[in-house]
């Protein structure tokens, strides 16, 4: 596990994230001491965008028995 101080995470945070495999862990010191753990998301899918979605829900016409669960929703 690599371990940095805290002068240096703060002088290099950017370029200690990036180069951060995924999932490893860096931990930041100060004098000596465990203080934080820095650790790189594991990203399963891309950012959210919007429309990304469209054309992926078919809602029938006479669906009418399902939407009444969401009729709260709807109002």
């Amino acid at each position: 596990m690599p371990t940095v101080t805290i002068e240096e995470a703060q002088a290099g945070l950017p370029e200690l994230i990036e180069n951060l495999l995924l999932g490893e862990e860096l931990v930041i010191t100060r004098d000596g001491r465990p203080v934080a753990r820095l650790m790189r998301e594991n990203r399963s899918s891309r950012p959210c965008q919007p429309g990304t979605a469209k054309g992926m829900l078919t809602i029938h016409e006479d669906d009418d028995e399902h939407l009444a669960d969401f009729r709260e929703y709807m109002e």
